[in-house]
């Protein structure tokens, strides 16, 4: 009993010491790693609350519209600190707060009173993720998902509904949650709970926006980087950037999306062809596990690498590759190690891998990467083939996930 406790105290104490460190280290690190928190989300909110544009609401915004809840509640937590620290590290240390908050609460759902093996050694997990990938895991509305979907992995046995409605809430603040809720709808067995409980959070964003007046951008979120150009962190973008130290490919800022491209002959083909593969690949994995639920396979050992691979394709397929993305496949690594720990120690140590490899090419490596450096762009290039081969990983588990009927003992 004292061992158990003491082993508790040890995972949090290193939890919240992992989580001041990373928050610090974002004033350190080069490249302003917590530059969007401070130069695009508090303007947003400023905006908002001055009468000025509302994004999502009065003008089309890339993110789905919840994603202004967070943005506005770290305006209201900033307030105490303005006199001390100013208006942007004011808001930008209520953002760490709100995170850190965030995350302890789903690392309280996770560890419980007396958490199993698997469970702690998902804890350690999700701390090494933090610390290795750096302050980009929490600077980012990525990481206010993360820990809703975390909660919301580990309530699909037991509350499958209320799951599905975090699930589905996240999907409105950044849409990559909605794959671990597809994954969910494939691998579970109360699917109908679950369409009812995202269907009726659904319903309730969308009247909510339009009582708003957000009628012609609603659904802006989906159509506005259609347009946008390939950027030099996406897995596409890979072979274009060894033409950059030679001179025959070349690295644009663009002020309208706010990131840096890719710039050659063919990348814009590439960059407006990727949506197409994105939707084939997606659509073959969730035939594939779609097949094996339909031939019994159990939930606990379906649903963390269909989630993983759902979420790895939508990386991999993407014309973005910004470093935060990183954070979406912390959470399905986390349900494989408390559901089937045994199969998820590689994929465990190749998600670690990439927090590592992301972090030195951002914000580390990410001047010398912008000047088409040799070294950055092999990082980043061994990052990317990594996460090929996670998707690959991935996919071949769910290939390979018993679909006889034999163990239906922690199905939904």
């Amino acid at each position: 009993m004292k061992q158990g406790a003491e082993r508790l105290i040890a995972l949090w104490v290193v939890f919240v010491a992992i989580h001041a460190l990373t928050a610090w280290l974002g004033w350190v690190y080069p490249s302003q790693p917590m530059g969007d928190v401070v130069l695009v989300y508090e303007p947003w909110a400023t905006a908002a609350v001055s009468g000025g544009p509302i994004v999502g609401i009065t003008e089309t915004w890339v993110y789905p519209q919840l994603a202004l809840a967070p943005i506005l509640l770290v305006k209201a937590m900033a307030v105490p600190f303005v006199g001390l620290l100013g208006v942007s590290g004011a808001y930008l240390v209520a953002w760490a707060i709100l995170v850190t908050a965030l995350d302890a609460l789903a690392f309280a759902v996770l560890l419980g009173r007396s958490p199993s093996a698997p469970r702690r050694t998902a804890a350690w997990f999700w701390s090494a993720a933090l610390l290795l990938l750096g302050p980009i895991a929490l600077y980012r509305l990525d990481a206010v998902t993360l820990p809703i979907v975390v909660i919301a992995g580990l309530w699909l046995v037991s509350r499958p509904a209320l799951a599905a409605a975090l699930l589905t809430i996240g999907a409105w603040i950044k849409i990559w949650p909605g794959a671990v809720l597809l994954a969910a709808l494939i691998a579970g067995r109360r699917r109908l709970r679950m369409i009812v409980a995202a269907l009726v959070v659904t319903t309730a964003v969308i009247a909510g926006l339009l009582l708003l007046g957000a009628h012609e951008h609603l659904f802006g979120f989906l159509t506005e980087q259609g347009g946008r150009g390939l950027q030099i962190e996406a897995v596409a973008a890979t072979p274009f950037l060894w033409a950059v130290p030679g001179g025959s490919a070349g690295i644009e800022y663009s002020f309208d999306i706010l990131t840096f491209q890719v710039a050659a002959p063919g990348a814009d083909v590439v960059a407006a062809a990727l949506s197409g593969v994105m939707v084939a690949v997606v659509a073959g994995i969730l035939a594939l596990a779609g097949w094996k639920a339909m031939r019994g396979a159990a939930f606990a050992r379906l649903l963390p690498p269909l989630a993983l691979s759902l979420v790895a394709a939508l990386i991999v397929t993407n014309k973005v590759g910004s470093p935060q993305f990183q954070v979406w496949l912390i959470a399905p690594v986390i349900l494989w190690l408390v559901f089937d720990r045994a199969r998820a120690v590689l994929p465990a140590v190749v998600v670690l891998a990439l927090c590592v490899l992301t972090c030195l090419v951002y914000p580390l490596g990410y001047d010398a990467l912008l000047q088409g450096q040799v070294l950055p762009i092999v990082v980043l290039s061994v990052r990317n083939l990594l996460l090929v081969v996670l998707l690959v990983i991935g996919i071949r588990a769910v290939a390979r996930t018993p679909a006889d009927g034999r163990d239906r003992r922690r199905s939904l």
